[in-house]
Protein backbone atom coordinates (compact mmCIF):
# COMPACT_ATOMS: atom_id res chain seq x y z
CA UNK A 1 0.00 0.00 0.00
CA UNK A 2 2.91 2.50 0.83
CA UNK A 3 4.25 2.48 -2.74
CA UNK A 4 0.92 2.55 -4.24
CA UNK A 5 0.22 5.73 -2.17
CA UNK A 6 3.75 7.19 -2.46
CA UNK A 7 3.81 7.15 -6.50
CA UNK A 8 -0.10 8.69 -5.82
CA UNK A 9 0.64 11.61 -4.35
CA UNK A 10 4.50 12.25 -6.22
CA UNK A 11 1.50 12.64 -9.34
CA UNK A 12 -0.25 15.15 -6.95
CA UNK A 13 2.30 16.98 -4.89
CA UNK A 14 1.54 20.42 -6.02
CA UNK A 15 -2.13 20.40 -4.83
CA UNK A 16 -0.75 19.09 -1.09
CA UNK A 17 0.04 22.59 0.17
CA UNK A 18 -3.48 24.15 -1.31
CA UNK A 19 -6.64 24.54 0.64
CA UNK A 20 -10.09 25.43 -0.69
CA UNK A 21 -10.95 28.53 -1.82
CA UNK A 22 -13.99 29.05 0.33
CA UNK A 23 -14.89 27.47 3.64
CA UNK A 24 -17.33 24.53 2.49
CA UNK A 25 -16.59 22.87 -0.38
CA UNK A 26 -18.29 20.02 -2.34
CA UNK A 27 -15.76 16.85 -3.26
CA UNK A 28 -18.01 14.48 -5.27
CA UNK A 29 -21.67 15.35 -6.00
CA UNK A 30 -22.45 12.46 -8.41
CA UNK A 31 -20.75 14.15 -11.83
CA UNK A 32 -16.84 13.35 -11.44
CA UNK A 33 -13.93 11.94 -9.77
CA UNK A 34 -11.63 15.19 -10.87
CA UNK A 35 -10.93 15.83 -7.24
CA UNK A 36 -9.58 12.13 -6.55
CA UNK A 37 -6.34 10.29 -7.53
CA UNK A 38 -7.35 7.07 -7.69
CA UNK A 39 -6.09 3.49 -7.28
CA UNK A 40 -7.68 0.25 -8.10
CA UNK A 41 -10.82 -0.29 -8.58
CA UNK A 42 -12.67 2.93 -8.41
CA UNK A 43 -15.20 4.03 -10.78
CA UNK A 44 -18.60 6.15 -11.05
CA UNK A 45 -21.62 4.53 -11.93
CA UNK A 46 -25.20 5.50 -11.21
CA UNK A 47 -23.58 8.93 -10.18
CA UNK A 48 -21.55 6.67 -7.37
CA UNK A 49 -18.45 6.66 -6.39
CA UNK A 50 -17.63 3.20 -5.50
CA UNK A 51 -14.15 1.77 -4.26
CA UNK A 52 -14.38 -2.40 -5.13
CA UNK A 53 -12.21 -5.13 -3.57
CA UNK A 54 -9.08 -4.77 -1.85
CA UNK A 55 -6.27 -2.29 -2.35
CA UNK A 56 -8.75 0.29 -3.84
CA UNK A 57 -8.31 3.95 -3.07
CA UNK A 58 -9.19 7.54 -3.94
CA UNK A 59 -6.44 10.22 -2.76
CA UNK A 60 -8.16 14.13 -2.64
CA UNK A 61 -5.70 15.76 -4.53
CA UNK A 62 -6.53 19.63 -3.81
CA UNK A 63 -6.80 19.45 0.33
CA UNK A 64 -4.40 20.47 3.25
CA UNK A 65 -7.13 20.43 6.05
CA UNK A 66 -6.66 20.72 9.97
CA UNK A 67 -9.76 21.81 11.17
CA UNK A 68 -13.05 20.61 9.28
CA UNK A 69 -16.71 18.95 9.12
CA UNK A 70 -16.07 16.13 6.67
CA UNK A 71 -19.89 14.60 5.47
CA UNK A 72 -19.94 11.86 3.70
CA UNK A 73 -23.33 9.99 2.32
CA UNK A 74 -22.38 6.52 1.77
CA UNK A 75 -23.04 3.08 2.23
CA UNK A 76 -21.14 -0.50 1.70
CA UNK A 77 -22.41 -3.70 0.04
CA UNK A 78 -22.10 -6.91 1.39
CA UNK A 79 -17.71 -7.89 2.60
CA UNK A 80 -17.51 -4.08 1.71
CA UNK A 81 -14.86 -2.69 4.23
CA UNK A 82 -12.48 0.30 4.23
CA UNK A 83 -11.81 3.47 6.24
CA UNK A 84 -11.54 6.63 6.12
CA UNK A 85 -8.17 8.22 6.63
CA UNK A 86 -7.83 12.31 7.71
CA UNK A 87 -4.64 14.50 8.43
CA UNK A 88 -2.44 12.18 5.37
CA UNK A 89 -0.29 12.20 3.28
CA UNK A 90 2.22 10.21 1.48
CA UNK A 91 3.54 8.64 4.90
CA UNK A 92 0.14 7.38 6.03
CA UNK A 93 0.05 9.56 8.76
CA UNK A 94 -3.40 10.57 10.66
CA UNK A 95 -6.49 9.02 11.82
CA UNK A 96 -8.50 6.37 9.95
CA UNK A 97 -12.52 6.14 10.76
CA UNK A 98 -13.43 1.79 9.82
CA UNK A 99 -16.28 1.33 7.46
CA UNK A 100 -17.16 -2.64 8.55
CA UNK A 101 -20.79 -3.89 9.13
CA UNK A 102 -19.77 -7.42 9.22
CA UNK A 103 -21.11 -8.76 12.40
CA UNK A 104 -19.36 -11.93 11.41
CA UNK A 105 -16.04 -10.42 11.04
CA UNK A 106 -13.59 -12.25 13.52
CA UNK A 107 -12.43 -8.65 14.42
CA UNK A 108 -15.75 -7.68 15.48
CA UNK A 109 -14.10 -4.84 17.97
CA UNK A 110 -13.54 -2.50 14.72
CA UNK A 111 -17.06 -1.49 13.89
CA UNK A 112 -18.25 1.56 11.32
CA UNK A 113 -17.43 4.98 13.08
CA UNK A 114 -14.69 3.76 14.90
CA UNK A 115 -11.17 6.16 15.75
CA UNK A 116 -9.30 2.94 14.58
CA UNK A 117 -7.03 2.38 17.91
CA UNK A 118 -8.38 5.22 20.02
CA UNK A 119 -12.08 4.08 19.96
CA UNK A 120 -12.86 1.59 18.25
CA UNK A 121 -16.53 0.21 18.25
CA UNK A 122 -18.14 -3.18 19.34
CA UNK A 123 -21.38 -2.53 17.30
CA UNK A 124 -22.42 -1.01 14.05
CA UNK A 125 -25.26 1.93 13.98
CA UNK A 126 -25.92 0.56 10.25
CA UNK A 127 -26.07 -2.53 8.23
CA UNK A 128 -24.84 -3.11 4.67
CA UNK A 129 -26.84 -1.92 1.58
CA UNK A 130 -28.31 1.01 3.51
CA UNK A 131 -27.15 4.42 3.43
CA UNK A 132 -25.94 7.00 6.22
CA UNK A 133 -24.50 9.69 6.48
CA UNK A 134 -21.74 10.04 8.14
CA UNK A 135 -19.82 12.89 9.74
CA UNK A 136 -16.18 13.32 10.88
CA UNK A 137 -15.09 16.94 12.67
CA UNK A 138 -11.49 17.92 13.50
CA UNK A 139 -11.90 21.04 15.39
CA UNK A 140 -8.84 22.04 17.63
CA UNK A 141 -8.00 18.78 19.82
CA UNK A 142 -11.55 17.27 19.32
CA UNK A 143 -12.46 14.47 16.77
CA UNK A 144 -16.05 13.97 16.66
CA UNK A 145 -17.99 11.03 14.23
CA UNK A 146 -21.69 10.87 14.06
CA UNK A 147 -23.66 8.23 12.45
CA UNK A 148 -26.76 9.46 11.20
CA UNK A 149 -26.92 12.74 13.30
CA UNK A 150 -25.91 10.67 16.55
CA UNK A 151 -22.54 10.85 18.26
CA UNK A 152 -20.47 7.35 17.90
CA UNK A 153 -17.44 8.86 18.91
CA UNK A 154 -16.36 11.80 21.15
CA UNK A 155 -12.23 11.99 21.64
CA UNK A 156 -9.89 14.63 23.33
CA UNK A 157 -6.19 14.08 22.13
CA UNK A 158 -4.13 15.23 24.71
CA UNK A 159 -0.86 17.03 24.93
CA UNK A 160 1.13 13.66 24.57
CA UNK A 161 -1.39 11.06 23.49
CA UNK A 162 0.28 7.42 24.11
CA UNK A 163 0.81 5.89 20.56
CA UNK A 164 1.98 2.17 20.27
CA UNK A 165 3.70 1.31 16.87
CA UNK A 166 2.02 0.68 14.49
CA UNK A 167 -0.29 3.45 15.71
CA UNK A 168 2.71 6.28 16.40
CA UNK A 169 1.71 7.83 13.51
CA UNK A 170 -2.50 8.22 14.44
CA UNK A 171 -1.85 11.57 15.92
CA UNK A 172 -3.71 15.41 14.79
CA UNK A 173 -1.44 17.39 12.22
CA UNK A 174 -3.07 18.38 8.98
CA UNK A 175 -3.03 16.76 5.60
CA UNK A 176 -5.72 15.28 2.92
CA UNK A 177 -8.37 12.82 3.02
CA UNK A 178 -8.18 8.87 1.72
CA UNK A 179 -10.71 6.68 0.94
CA UNK A 180 -10.06 2.92 1.31
CA UNK A 181 -11.84 -0.18 0.64
CA UNK A 182 -9.98 -3.09 1.93
CA UNK A 183 -13.20 -5.36 1.81
CA UNK A 184 -13.88 -8.37 -1.15
CA UNK A 185 -17.33 -5.48 -1.36
CA UNK A 186 -17.72 -2.42 -2.32
CA UNK A 187 -18.09 0.97 -0.44
CA UNK A 188 -19.93 3.86 -2.66
CA UNK A 189 -20.06 7.27 -1.92
CA UNK A 190 -23.03 9.20 -3.44
CA UNK A 191 -22.07 13.08 -1.80
CA UNK A 192 -18.68 14.06 -0.28
CA UNK A 193 -18.41 17.20 1.19
CA UNK A 194 -15.90 19.54 3.88
CA UNK A 195 -16.47 22.67 5.90
CA UNK A 196 -13.25 24.30 6.49
CA UNK A 197 -13.48 25.91 10.29
CA UNK A 198 -11.23 29.05 11.88
CA UNK A 199 -8.92 27.41 14.23
CA UNK A 200 -9.04 31.06 16.07
CA UNK A 201 -12.37 30.18 16.93
CA UNK A 202 -10.62 27.17 18.54
CA UNK A 203 -10.47 27.26 22.31
CA UNK A 204 -7.43 24.65 22.57
CA UNK A 205 -5.83 25.18 25.73
CA UNK A 206 -9.39 24.85 27.69
CA UNK A 207 -9.43 21.83 25.08
CA UNK A 208 -6.39 20.51 26.14
CA UNK A 209 -7.24 21.38 30.09
CA UNK A 210 -9.65 18.73 30.03
CA UNK A 211 -8.32 15.84 27.91
CA UNK A 212 -7.31 12.45 29.50
CA UNK A 213 -4.14 12.21 30.35
CA UNK A 214 -3.21 9.03 28.52
CA UNK A 215 -0.20 7.88 29.83
CA UNK A 216 -1.54 5.76 32.53
CA UNK A 217 -5.00 5.15 30.63
CA UNK A 218 -5.57 1.57 31.00
CA UNK A 219 -8.16 1.38 28.35
CA UNK A 220 -6.72 3.43 26.09
CA UNK A 221 -3.62 1.24 25.73
CA UNK A 222 -6.53 -1.81 25.10
CA UNK A 223 -7.45 0.14 21.91
CA UNK A 224 -3.77 0.38 21.37
CA UNK A 225 -3.15 -3.24 21.83
CA UNK A 226 -6.12 -4.07 19.28
CA UNK A 227 -8.07 -5.42 22.31
CA UNK A 228 -12.08 -5.87 22.36
CA UNK A 229 -12.77 -3.03 24.83
CA UNK A 230 -16.43 -4.49 25.82
CA UNK A 231 -18.10 -4.02 29.42
CA UNK A 232 -20.02 -7.26 28.63
CA UNK A 233 -22.65 -6.93 32.49
CA UNK A 234 -24.14 -2.96 32.28
CA UNK A 235 -27.19 -2.66 34.14
CA UNK A 236 -29.67 0.58 33.34
CA UNK A 237 -30.27 1.37 37.07
CA UNK A 238 -30.69 3.55 39.57
CA UNK A 239 -31.64 6.56 36.77
CA UNK A 240 -28.99 5.15 34.32
CA UNK A 241 -30.72 5.92 31.17
CA UNK A 242 -29.50 4.53 27.67
CA UNK A 243 -28.44 8.19 27.19
CA UNK A 244 -26.87 8.22 30.08
CA UNK A 245 -24.99 5.03 29.24
CA UNK A 246 -24.22 5.92 25.57
CA UNK A 247 -22.58 9.64 26.70
CA UNK A 248 -20.72 7.83 29.60
CA UNK A 249 -18.95 5.01 27.00
CA UNK A 250 -17.89 7.89 24.95
CA UNK A 251 -16.45 9.45 27.48
CA UNK A 252 -14.77 6.74 28.78
CA UNK A 253 -14.04 4.65 25.64
CA UNK A 254 -15.51 1.55 27.36
CA UNK A 255 -18.13 0.10 24.85
CA UNK A 256 -21.61 -1.35 26.78
CA UNK A 257 -23.21 -4.56 26.63
CA UNK A 258 -26.69 -3.70 28.62
CA UNK A 259 -28.84 -6.23 29.84
CA UNK A 260 -31.65 -6.28 31.53
CA UNK A 261 -32.69 -8.31 34.43
CA UNK A 262 -34.99 -11.16 33.58
CA UNK A 263 -37.40 -13.37 35.39
CA UNK A 264 -39.97 -13.65 38.07
CA UNK A 265 -39.62 -11.08 40.42
CA UNK A 266 -37.33 -8.98 37.86
CA UNK A 267 -38.16 -6.11 35.65
CA UNK A 268 -38.57 -8.25 32.41
CA UNK A 269 -41.00 -11.17 33.08
CA UNK A 270 -42.39 -12.60 29.80
CA UNK A 271 -41.82 -12.44 26.19
CA UNK A 272 -43.30 -9.27 25.50
CA UNK A 273 -41.47 -7.38 27.41
CA UNK A 274 -38.51 -8.93 26.16
CA UNK A 275 -39.66 -7.70 22.49
CA UNK A 276 -40.68 -4.14 24.05
CA UNK A 277 -37.56 -3.98 25.44
CA UNK A 278 -35.45 -4.52 22.26
CA UNK A 279 -37.92 -2.33 20.18
CA UNK A 280 -36.23 0.67 21.99
CA UNK A 281 -32.74 -0.91 22.01
CA UNK A 282 -32.11 -2.04 18.47
CA UNK A 283 -30.72 1.33 17.29
CA UNK A 284 -28.64 2.09 19.89
CA UNK A 285 -24.83 1.84 20.57
CA UNK A 286 -24.83 -1.45 22.65
CA UNK A 287 -24.47 -4.83 22.27
CA UNK A 288 -27.50 -6.66 24.01
CA UNK A 289 -27.25 -9.13 26.74
CA UNK A 290 -29.95 -11.14 28.62
CA UNK A 291 -29.43 -11.97 32.02
CA UNK A 292 -31.23 -14.85 33.30
CA UNK A 293 -32.33 -14.96 36.59
CA UNK A 294 -33.48 -17.58 39.02
CA UNK A 295 -33.55 -20.90 37.45
CA UNK A 296 -36.63 -20.80 36.46
CA UNK A 297 -35.68 -18.18 33.35
CA UNK A 298 -35.06 -21.19 31.22
CA UNK A 299 -38.52 -22.14 31.30
CA UNK A 300 -40.29 -18.39 31.66
CA UNK A 301 -38.77 -17.21 28.52
CA UNK A 302 -39.16 -19.07 24.97
CA UNK A 303 -35.66 -20.11 23.38
CA UNK A 304 -37.11 -17.45 20.05
CA UNK A 305 -36.90 -14.51 22.65
CA UNK A 306 -33.94 -15.42 23.92
CA UNK A 307 -31.98 -15.78 21.02
CA UNK A 308 -33.13 -12.27 20.06
CA UNK A 309 -30.29 -11.30 22.40
CA UNK A 310 -26.75 -10.75 20.93
CA UNK A 311 -26.09 -13.04 24.05
CA UNK A 312 -27.54 -14.57 27.55
CA UNK A 313 -25.68 -15.05 30.52
CA UNK A 314 -26.63 -16.06 33.95
CA UNK A 315 -25.44 -17.24 37.36
CA UNK A 316 -25.21 -19.88 40.32
CA UNK A 317 -26.11 -17.80 42.56
CA UNK A 318 -29.73 -18.35 43.18
CA UNK A 319 -31.14 -22.15 44.13
CA UNK A 320 -32.92 -24.18 46.37
CA UNK A 321 -30.73 -25.67 49.13
CA UNK A 322 -30.76 -29.30 50.25
CA UNK A 323 -33.32 -28.32 52.77
CA UNK A 324 -35.43 -27.06 49.67
CA UNK A 325 -35.08 -23.48 50.52
CA UNK A 326 -34.67 -20.60 47.80
CA UNK A 327 -31.51 -19.48 48.41
CA UNK A 328 -29.63 -15.80 46.95
CA UNK A 329 -26.02 -16.36 48.12
CA UNK A 330 -25.70 -12.67 48.59
CA UNK A 331 -28.32 -12.13 51.14
CA UNK A 332 -26.86 -12.83 54.46
CA UNK A 333 -30.61 -14.18 56.00
CA UNK A 334 -30.62 -16.72 52.97
CA UNK A 335 -27.99 -18.44 53.59
CA UNK A 336 -28.07 -20.78 56.43
CA UNK A 337 -24.87 -22.92 57.03
CA UNK A 338 -24.39 -26.23 59.41
CA UNK A 339 -21.53 -27.90 57.69
CA UNK A 340 -19.49 -25.42 55.53
CA UNK A 341 -17.85 -28.27 53.86
CA UNK A 342 -21.09 -30.13 53.14
CA UNK A 343 -22.75 -26.44 52.06
CA UNK A 344 -19.47 -25.70 49.91
CA UNK A 345 -19.93 -29.15 48.14
CA UNK A 346 -23.70 -28.20 47.47
CA UNK A 347 -22.52 -25.05 46.19
CA UNK A 348 -20.21 -27.22 43.28
CA UNK A 349 -23.15 -29.04 42.74
CA UNK A 350 -25.38 -26.31 42.05
CA UNK A 351 -22.94 -24.20 39.71
CA UNK A 352 -22.13 -27.52 37.66
CA UNK A 353 -25.88 -27.73 37.32
CA UNK A 354 -26.60 -24.80 36.25
CA UNK A 355 -23.96 -24.99 33.52
CA UNK A 356 -26.47 -26.75 31.71
CA UNK A 357 -28.60 -24.69 30.67
CA UNK A 358 -28.54 -22.74 27.54
CA UNK A 359 -26.67 -19.37 28.75
CA UNK A 360 -23.69 -18.24 26.61
CA UNK A 361 -21.55 -16.89 29.70
CA UNK A 362 -20.79 -17.71 33.32
CA UNK A 363 -21.15 -14.64 35.51
CA UNK A 364 -20.63 -13.59 39.00
CA UNK A 365 -18.57 -17.23 39.03
CA UNK A 366 -17.31 -18.73 42.30
CA UNK A 367 -18.79 -16.57 43.94
CA UNK A 368 -19.39 -17.19 47.49
CA UNK A 369 -21.31 -15.82 50.92
CA UNK A 370 -20.04 -13.97 53.02
CA UNK A 371 -19.77 -16.55 55.67
CA UNK A 372 -17.32 -18.07 53.50
CA UNK A 373 -15.87 -15.38 50.93
CA UNK A 374 -12.70 -14.66 53.71
CA UNK A 375 -11.24 -18.43 53.26
CA UNK A 376 -11.77 -18.50 49.72
CA UNK A 377 -8.74 -20.22 48.61
CA UNK A 378 -9.26 -22.52 51.20
CA UNK A 379 -12.82 -23.27 50.30
CA UNK A 380 -11.94 -23.61 46.36
CA UNK A 381 -9.87 -26.30 46.50
CA UNK A 382 -8.35 -27.93 43.16
CA UNK A 383 -11.01 -30.69 43.07
CA UNK A 384 -13.67 -28.35 43.44
CA UNK A 385 -12.24 -25.64 41.03
CA UNK A 386 -11.34 -28.58 38.76
CA UNK A 387 -14.78 -29.71 39.05
CA UNK A 388 -16.51 -26.83 37.63
CA UNK A 389 -13.72 -25.75 34.91
CA UNK A 390 -15.04 -29.16 33.48
CA UNK A 391 -18.67 -28.51 33.49
CA UNK A 392 -17.98 -25.04 32.07
CA UNK A 393 -15.73 -25.96 29.05
CA UNK A 394 -18.34 -28.79 28.47
CA UNK A 395 -20.98 -26.28 28.69
CA UNK A 396 -18.82 -24.18 26.31
CA UNK A 397 -19.85 -21.08 28.29
CA UNK A 398 -17.25 -18.32 28.55
CA UNK A 399 -16.19 -17.25 31.86
CA UNK A 400 -16.72 -14.01 33.22
CA UNK A 401 -14.35 -11.80 35.07
CA UNK A 402 -16.33 -9.75 37.60
CA UNK A 403 -15.90 -6.13 38.76
CA UNK A 404 -18.04 -5.85 41.36
CA UNK A 405 -16.73 -8.91 43.40
CA UNK A 406 -13.53 -8.92 42.25
CA UNK A 407 -13.98 -12.80 40.94
CA UNK A 408 -12.69 -15.27 40.46
CA UNK A 409 -9.12 -15.14 41.40
CA UNK A 410 -5.71 -16.39 39.32
CA UNK A 411 -5.41 -19.63 39.73
CA UNK A 412 -8.83 -20.10 38.91
CA UNK A 413 -8.66 -18.03 35.37
CA UNK A 414 -5.33 -19.82 34.42
CA UNK A 415 -7.03 -22.80 34.62
CA UNK A 416 -9.91 -22.15 32.70
CA UNK A 417 -7.53 -19.89 30.08
CA UNK A 418 -5.72 -23.95 29.92
CA UNK A 419 -9.02 -25.29 29.45
CA UNK A 420 -9.91 -23.11 26.40
CA UNK A 421 -12.81 -21.33 28.18
CA UNK A 422 -13.32 -18.16 26.41
CA UNK A 423 -14.04 -14.80 28.79
CA UNK A 424 -16.20 -11.46 29.64
CA UNK A 425 -15.21 -8.75 31.76
CA UNK A 426 -18.12 -7.37 33.35
CA UNK A 427 -18.88 -4.70 35.93
CA UNK A 428 -22.33 -5.79 37.04
CA UNK A 429 -23.11 -2.50 38.19
CA UNK A 430 -25.36 -1.78 41.21
CA UNK A 431 -25.57 2.05 40.20
CA UNK A 432 -24.69 4.14 37.15
CA UNK A 433 -21.26 4.61 38.41
CA UNK A 434 -19.50 2.15 35.57
CA UNK A 435 -16.31 1.26 36.32
CA UNK A 436 -13.32 0.72 34.22
CA UNK A 437 -12.76 -2.73 34.32
CA UNK A 438 -9.93 -2.20 36.96
CA UNK A 439 -9.97 -6.06 37.84
CA UNK A 440 -10.50 -7.76 34.59
CA UNK A 441 -7.80 -5.39 33.13
CA UNK A 442 -5.34 -6.89 35.78
CA UNK A 443 -6.24 -10.20 35.54
CA UNK A 444 -6.09 -10.08 31.89
CA UNK A 445 -2.28 -8.92 32.65
CA UNK A 446 -1.44 -11.26 35.49
CA UNK A 447 -3.24 -13.96 33.14
CA UNK A 448 -1.71 -13.20 30.17
CA UNK A 449 -5.04 -12.99 28.29
CA UNK A 450 -5.13 -12.02 24.25
CA UNK A 451 -8.13 -10.79 22.21
CA UNK A 452 -8.12 -14.73 21.05
CA UNK A 453 -9.14 -15.73 25.11
CA UNK A 454 -12.20 -13.64 24.55
CA UNK A 455 -15.68 -14.24 24.05
CA UNK A 456 -17.51 -12.92 20.72
CA UNK A 457 -21.29 -12.23 20.73
CA UNK A 458 -23.41 -13.27 18.81
CA UNK A 459 -23.96 -9.29 17.44
CA UNK A 460 -27.57 -8.96 15.59
CA UNK A 461 -28.66 -5.64 13.80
Amino acid sequence: MNRVITALFALSFIWLNSCADSKSRLLFGGVDNKSWQTSGNVSIKDSLLILSGQDSYAILKDGNYKDFDLELVMRSTQNGKGYINFHTDDSGKGYRIAINNDVADPVWWRMTGSLLSVRNLTKSRIKDDQWFTMNIRVEGQSITVKIDGEPVVEYLEPKNPIRISPNDKSVLSNGTILLASRGDGSIEFKNISIETLDRKDINIPAQLAIAKDEQNDDILRLHQDDFPVLDYHVHLKGGFSKEAAAKQSRKLGINYAIAPNCGIGFPITNDDEVFNFLDTMRNQPFILAMQGEGREWVTTFSEKARNEFDFVFTDALTFNDMKGRRVRLWINEEVMIDDEQKYMDMIVDRTCDMLEEPADVFVNPFFLPEQLNDRYDEFWTEDRMNKVIDALAKSNMALEINELYKIPNKAIIIKAKNAGIKFTFGSNNISPEVGRLEYSIYMKNECGLTQQNMYKPKIKL
